[in-house]
């Protein structure tokens, strides 16, 4: 976050602040997505599984391993099937895709701790729509 007298960089870029959804014009591209650390996770375990089905076993590095590691145990949600329903949940939500990621990878328990774990959210989506939202997603937690 920036303090206090301005947003702006010395040349003139608009400085990044995460809590105001303000991300380097790369990220507002169409072409990438916030990804969900479930989706992270089916990424690097397929990159696994494909590396021990090559002819020539390559070592996995040590971050690599750490990585699927810490993805694997912070997954909130365990297949395709129940990412794609989390995805569907926001479809019609005009959310930001990095705060869709942060709500669906953080599993608030209500509308007041997902506003105070992403401040962006203050005057962009009702109190009830929100608490809506969480309980889908739980929902989705619990039956996949």
């Amino acid at each position: 976050m920036s303090s206090g007298g301005g947003n702006q960089k010395s040349d003139g870029q608009v400085e990044e602040d995460a809590a105001e959804c303000k991300f380097p014009k790369e990220f507002e591209l169409n072409t990438c997505d916030a990804l969900l650390t479930a989706e992270v996770y089916l990424l690097l375990e397929h990159r696994r599984q494909s590396n021990e089905t090559k002819d020539e076993i390559e070592e996995m590095s040590e971050v690599f391993i750490k990585t699927l590691n810490y993805a694997r145990r912070m997954s909130r949600f365990k297949n395709r099937e129940t990412i794609r329903a989390v995805r569907a949940i926001f479809s019609e939500k005009h959310l930001h895709k990095f705060e869709i990621a942060q709500i669906a990878n953080l599993c608030p328990e209500n509308a007041e701790e997902a506003k105070a774990l992403v401040p962006s959210l203050e005057n962009k989506i009702e109190e009830s729509e929100l608490e809506e939202v969480l309980k889908d997603l739980q929902s989705k937690r619990t039956f996949q």
